[in-house]
């Protein structure tokens, strides 16, 4: 099962005790949305893109579900979500854990991971878009090197993207099994390596396809507009991309000439080591919360 993390360090935060309207753009398991409405949350307006989410999340939210409306949305589309119910602010808080769930990274059908040889799709809204498998076989070599390293910070990416475009004109890439194959032999390696050599590489790919870095600052802006004085917006990154325009973007709304909101985190607060033991994918994640000012 998916066990949400930093749970005590998000309900600190955003004290859904004083009740109101909280919103959580990644519903995913329903961890999250639970643990706000046993705080004291009066009432959650959950979306996810996934919409295999749904289900699990109304089994953990069982008892508290007439306090819960669950929207199939991406986070982007928080201001659409929030106008078409006539809500023009959010008086409790706003969480976005922007982490990929376990059930999906766990599910091999997916093809989030190389685990298992699964069908190459990596779309965390199954309902919409291409999946890996069709940008694959038409992206450009040069363009596709530059997704493998600005998402995965992977400096073999001209070679990887090389052997890909080498090994689609002998049939397509299908399966997870078969990239990661052709990363390996990519990539020089020597002695052990802490890290499969086709993470990298399987990470950006999946940040490309789902454009998760795409509008995220925009987001972040939409969000703190949305918020009344003093509640306050709480964002979980898991990798240094996602959370270096989560710190930028917070910096920039709190030093502008007429600020928006006062950095509650100056730095992102981490798992303890005891939440890392329970829950290993608890290691990289970061919070960082602002506070929206009158």
């Amino acid at each position: 099962m998916h066990a949400p993390v930093l749970v005590a360090e998000v309900i600190r935060h955003l004290a859904p005790a004083r009740g109101g309207l909280f919103v959580d753009c990644t519903l995913g398991a329903g961890g999250h949305t639970r643990a706000l409405l046993d705080a004291g949350a009066s009432r959650v307006l959950a979306f996810d893109r996934d919409r295999t989410a749904f289900p699990l999340a109304s089994a953990a939210l069982e008892g508290c579900l007439d306090r819960v409306e669950m929207v199939h949305a991406d986070y982007r589309r928080l201001g659409d979500v929030l106008d078409a119910r006539g809500l023009t602010h959010v008086d409790g808080g706003i969480l976005a854990d922007l982490g990929v769930s376990s059930m999906q990274l766990d599910d091999a059908e997916r093809g989030f991971s190389f685990r298992a040889d699964a069908p190459l799709d990596m779309r965390m809204d199954r309902d919409s878009g291409p999946t890996a498998a069709t940008l694959l076989q038409t992206v450009e070599e040069t363009a596709l090197a530059d997704v493998i390293y600005q998402y995965g910070e992977e400096r073999f990416s001209r070679r990887i993207a090389r052997a890909i475009v080498r090994a689609r004109e002998l049939g397509p890439l299908e399966t997870t099994g078969q990239l990661a194959a052709i990363v390996r032999r990519a990539v020089p390696t020597r002695g052990w390596q802490r890290i499969d050599p086709a993470t990298r590489t399987f990470q950006a790919l999946r940040i490309w396809v789902n454009r998760e870095l795409e509008g995220l600052d925009v987001f972040i802006r939409q969000a703190v507009a949305r918020l009344a004085a003093g509640a306050r917006l709480a964002i979980i990154a898991f990798h240094s991309l996602e959370d270096r325009i989560v710190k930028h973007t917070f910096r920039a709304l709190a030093q502008a000439p007429d600020p928006l909101v006062s950095l509650v985190t100056r730095r992102p607060i981490e798992a303890t080591e005891d939440e890392i033991a329970r829950n290993p994918r608890a290691r990289s994640a970061k919070l960082r919360v602002a506070e929206r000012l009158a």
